[in-house]
């Protein structure tokens, strides 16, 4: 078996030529500008989502905070709310 081993250099494979280059068709131009739109909204996405739900969110308490209560006052009234209502059905 090692006998049939290859025992000199390897030469190199000679590669394809490439082609000749050619201007895009506007098919083509056209789905990379949409491919990097889309790119380009996902990340605006990433971004702009979690600032909008945290402004969301501060609008939310500084408004409730502003009136002299919390989130969590709100949440026990609306609780006692549902369990009186409860009661009456």
């Amino acid at each position: 078996m090692t006998s049939d081993a290859q025992e000199e250099p390897l030469r190199p494979v000679a590669t394809p030529p490439a082609p000749p280059q050619t201007k895009p068709s506007a098919r083509e131009q056209r789905r990379r500008r949409r491919r990097a739109r889309h790119r380009g909204e996902e990340i605006l996405g990433w971004i702009l989502v979690p600032v909008i739900l945290f402004g969301i969110y501060w609008g939310i308490t500084a408004g409730l905070e502003f009136m002299g209560t919390s989130p969590g006052v709100v949440w026990d009234q609306l609780m006692q709310v549902k369990a009186a209502l409860e009661k009456k059905v």
